[in-house]
């Protein structure tokens, strides 16, 4: 551990530290790794993955087990190829024991700053720590903090009121009347999983209609989609997924779910995913999920709609996001956009920030964890240019 008033270690005995320890910050550690570069991994749980811990129990990767696994480790066939949460936790655990990572659990970094020498990053974490890096990367992602809308009336709201990431499996909601707010990923596939587990009824609040898209279609996956198509003309690929889509998608306009006026890649370029069909398109057609205009405000213990309408639901469960909550750990850096969003990414690093890297705040239509693997190859190859291999990898803050 470094203190801060003493002289500097040298920059070539100091570590690269990575905050987080998801997929995106192991892969990082490993990249490094092999290119003999130390590399610690901050996370601020017990455990590794910790963001994947807390997601609903029927959750799949919507991309291939081929596709999805991090560099130097392929993940175990008998995980069938969409993997469950689960095995997905259990494969980042088998990761970070494969790769032999330096992985410090119950760390919280609070704040970073540039050392007083200017050669390197100082972080402040729990405990009264203050560490010393030649290099950070700061993996925490998407999935950090939680969104949810401060709707005029929710705190007299006397129903549950919960977020999706509070969200585990129907059997609370059996005979219920619920409603599931955001129609992203996660949002789809809850009421599809209240639907098919017991629910009295499942409404489902649409703001904006969603691209829906088959997971896969006569064994080809639309992730294999997403990625031949990343280099070609948005303008052709959106012609091409709305032809893709006529044929292979009915109209539920009828059922409350227009087909969306904007292209598939175009809206996939402002970071909107298409939702991957794993039972709505059947239970939006049956009746089982119906979709209702959004949600406006509470009052009088019932939602407002959109459109007028009042409803009366016992839960409402809000898939509306997260926030990546990166401004208190980086305070006036200047690293983030108007919407807090780092402005660079992977390899790049922000001018005024040298050696501060970023991975796993954007949502690919390629995948995310693929993404993240290329990422962790670029990143580990910058890095290393400037700093070279270590002998004695191991060791903790």
């Amino acid at each position: 551990m470094s203190d801060s008033t003493a002289p500097q270690a040298p920059r070539q005995d100091r570590p690269v530290y990575v905050i987080g320890g998801g997929p995106g910050g192991l892969a990082v550690a490993a990249a490094l790794r092999a290119r003999g570069v130390r590399a610690v991994v901050l996370e601020k749980s017990e455990r590794v993955g910790a963001s994947w811990r807390g997601h609903y129990d029927r959750l799949h990767l919507h991309t291939t087990r081929r596709l999805s696994a991090l560099p130097g480790l392929p993940i175990p066939r008998s995980a069938g190829r969409w993997v469950a949460r689960d095995d997905l936790i259990r494969y980042l655990e088998a990761y970070a024991e494969h790769h032999a990572l330096d992985v410090v659990t119950g760390v919280e970094v609070t704040a970073l700053e540039r050392t007083p020498d200017g050669t390197g990053w100082l972080l402040r974490a729990t405990g009264g720590r203050e560490l010393t890096g030649s290099a950070v990367v700061v993996a925490t992602g998407h999935n950090h903090t939680p969104r949810l809308p401060d709707w005029p009336g929710r705190d007299s709201y006397a129903g549950d009121l919960l977020h999706a990431r509070d969200y585990r499996r129907p059997d609370p909601f059996t005979d219920k009347d619920v409603l599931v707010v955001g129609v992203g990923n996660t949002g789809a596939e809850i009421a599809v999983d209240l639907a098919e587990g017991g629910a009295a009824r499942v409404r489902l609040a649409v703001r904006t209609a969603p691209h829906i898209v088959r997971r896969s279609t006569a064994g080809w996956p639309a992730q294999l989609s997403g990625i031949l198509c990343r280099r070609l003309p948005v303008a052709l690929t959106d012609r091409l997924a709305s032809l893709a889509a006529r044929v292979s998608v009915p109209d539920l306009s009828a059922k409350g779910l227009p087909r969306p006026d904007t292209g598939l890649f175009s809206r996939a370029r402002q970071g909107a995913i298409p939702v991957q069909d794993v039972g709505l398109i059947d239970a939006v057609r049956r009746g089982r999920v119906e979709p209702v205009a959004a949600v406006e405000a509470f009052e009088d213990g019932k939602v407002v709609l959109a459109d007028g309408t009042r409803i009366a639901p016992q839960s409402v469960i809000a898939a509306t996001g997260y926030r990546s909550a990166l401004e208190g750990l980086l305070g006036t850096l200047g690293t983030l956009d108007a919407h807090g969003r780092p402005t660079a990414h992977g390899p790049r690093t922000p001018p005024q920030a040298p050696d501060l890297y970023f991975t796993g705040f954007t949502t690919p239509i390629s995948g995310t964890l693929r993404e993240l693997s290329r990422d962790a190859k670029r990143i580990a190859k910058r890095i290393a240019k400037t700093h070279p291999p270590q002998n004695g990898t191991r060791g903790a803050p």
